[in-house]
């Protein structure tokens, strides 16, 4: 008997995925708990096992489809060796077209008009059909006032994705003084490239849409700003010199610059609650607790895991967590719960060898604090010239919650944190 491996539940408000890429073929023979295929969401990669033992019968979708939680994505023939399979699975591909009672061929004649129908569904004038679609993207249209005829679905009957939303957000101000229509032209490809034999097109994962589609959002929405600083590292520099051996040696984990950041926000966040707050309809949520993103670089874009409750950490917790969140990220490990809920993200640029930047916010937080490279200048001192480690701290915030006043206060704090280190110790 068939077994179908449906898509899992992938969390909180997070209704489908991509096909990114299948492990297995049709004919194969599986275990128990074997990867079968991974799969795309807005914001990680996940693994689908083989609930059961036996051969692969049929994929039922292709790699590159958007797939609904719950929706079939192949059928395993348990017990069943791979060798015995293979002529079953040669078999049912060239029948899948003339036969229609058998089970297996509804999901195949299914795909080839899937990419049809969802261009024909886009210009249809009704759009999205709001009501079906999730809590999260409802509140996202009420939040914003966008029209539901304004939005392309591509979700399954007509149901949008906040994706969805985003985009048709971002082609309202490029289509003001244009009928729709043509709003939607500039994603797709303009016509023939004089260059084209030179260049290579490759469709954008859905994490990279995700990210394109939160950092528009940041900038539609928030009243950005952002404030600068520079700090000496002096002091901080020559602490880590001194205890980094033993630090290692006691905690199993190197002493690095981000605990002295992690806990020196959290001193200034303390005292300015709006920069650890956020903007929720017509409420300001101010929160007692905090959950620190940290931006991570991976191959396939960038992504900000949070570091639970690190006030409560030590500076040995923090680096530890930091560590093993930033494995995660590079082995594409990181769940939905790793990725979401964060209060206020520390971004470091420095580790690439940005001098300076203005970082752009995290929606829905309020504020990010960025890091850059550490470089020797010359700085009056007592009244001397020396060289010292200076770096440069720049604050981007949501002027709509945090006052200019505020935003400096809070880079000061750090500021005066990281250039006297035991003030973080006796909490001072």
């Amino acid at each position: 008997m068939a077994v179908e491996i449906k898509v899992p539940a992938l969390g909180e408000s997070v209704t489908e995925a991509t096909v990114a890429k299948w492990l297995v073929k049709a004919g194969d023979a599986v275990t128990i708990d074997q990867p079968l295929c991974e799969l795309e969401t807005d914001k990680v990669t996940v693994e689908v096992n083989a609930s059961v033992a036996g051969s692969v019968v049929d994929l039922a979708v292709a790699e590159g489809t958007t797939v609904q939680v719950g929706g079939v994505l192949c059928h395993i023939e348990a017990g069943a060796a791979g060798a015995a399979a293979k002529p079953v699975a040669a078999a049912a591909t060239p029948a899948a077209a003339p036969v229609a009672p058998k089970p297996a061929p509804p999901p195949a004649p299914a795909l080839a008009p899937a990419p049809a129908a969802v261009a024909a569904a886009a210009p249809v004038p009704a759009g999205a059909n709001i009501a079906a679609s999730g809590p999260a993207v409802r509140k996202l249209v009420e939040e914003t006032g966008v029209a539901a005829s304004a939005i392309q679905p591509t979700g399954k009957d007509g149901r949008a994705t906040k994706a969805d939303v985003l985009a048709a957000l971002s082609s309202i101000p490029s289509s003001a003084g244009s009928p729709g229509a043509p709003a939607a032209k500039p994603a797709a490809p303009a016509g023939p490239r004089l260059r084209a034999d030179r260049e290579e097109r490759v469709r954008m994962t859905r994490l990279r849409r995700t990210i394109a589609n939160r950092l528009k959002e940041a900038q539609n929405t928030a009243a950005m700003l952002t404030t600068f600083n520079e700090v000496d590292m002096t002091a901080v520099m020559g602490l880590r010199e001194r205890l980094k051996e033993d630090f290692e040696k006691k905690h199993g984990a190197r002493l690095g610059f981000m605990s002295f950041f992690v806990k020196a926000c959290i001193a200034a966040l303390k005292e300015l609650p709006s920069v650890n707050a956020e903007i929720e309809g017509d409420d300001l949520v101010y929160k007692n607790y905090y959950d620190i993103g940290v931006a991570v670089g991976t191959p396939q874009g960038l992504v900000v895991p949070v570091l639970r409750d690190a006030d409560m950490l030590s500076f040995a917790g923090v680096e530890k967590g930091i560590g093993e969140l930033g494995k995660k990220a590079r082995d594409g490990k990181l769940t939905i719960a790793d990725l979401t809920g964060g209060t206020f993200t520390i971004s470091n640029g420095g580790v690439y060898g940005s001098l300076m930047s203005t970082p752009i916010l995290n929606p829905p937080q309020s504020a990010i604090l960025g890091m850059h490279k550490i470089q020797q200048r010359p700085m009056a001192v007592g009244g001397e010239i020396r060289l010292r480690p200076m770096m440069y701290l720049a604050v981007s915030y949501d002027h709509r919650i945090i006052d200019g006043r505020e935003a400096v206060l809070f880079l000061v704090r750090v500021k005066e944190c990281i250039e006297d280190p035991e003030r973080l110790l006796l909490g001072i």
